[in-house]
């Protein structure tokens, strides 16, 4: 009798571990399908030092920052003026920009726009630097082509920037 009753306990805990593993990979698969799905219909956002490639969603609200970086409203286009970017670095939420301060000078960033040619833009690392939240400043328009990321420092005290200029390549 008791080594029929561990048999059936056995059974019921094997089938409730297959069902929890199974909503696991269930979510996995869709937040990749979701996430190729944004790659493929939004402008990408490119750093191969940093293994990063992250679409690009409208506005810094909640909803577009736990999948994708986000474009500031009213900062530059895609490949004009000073288009800027925010993104998390954090183990709660996204995990987009969590490796960005191990960016280097002279890095590559690509911008690919989600045109019909999927025109890809260059940007070169010019700078990299921590600033409080407060120094809205870095969303200016300089008057060059230019791409700015910010991101919480690790603490989310302050904020990371980096800077990229336009390659004419």
């Amino acid at each position: 009798m008791k080594k029929k009753r561990l048999r059936y306990i056995g059974i019921a805990l094997t089938v409730c571990g297959v069902l929890t593993l199974s909503v696991f990979a269930y979510k996995k698969i869709s937040r990749e399908i979701y996430l190729r799905n944004l790659l493929e219909e939004n402008v990408i956002l490119e750093i191969p030092s940093l293994n990063i490639k992250v679409p690009v969603l409208e506005g810094t609200d909640n909803k577009s920052l736990a999948v994708a970086a986000g474009h500031f409203q009213g900062t530059g286009e895609v490949g004009k003026g000073n288009y800027c970017l925010a993104g998390h670095n954090s183990t709660i939420y996204a995990e987009i920009f969590n490796d960005l301060d191990n960016i280097q000078i002279g890095d590559t960033i690509l911008l690919i726009d989600n045109d019909s040619n999927r025109t890809t833009y260059t940007y070169i690392v010019t700078e990299y630097r921590i600033v409080s939240p407060q120094s809205t400043e870095i969303l200016n328009d300089y008057g060059d082509d230019r791409i700015t990321i910010v991101s919480c420092t690790d603490d989310g005290k302050n904020r990371q920037v980096v800077v990229g200029s336009k390659s004419n390549n």
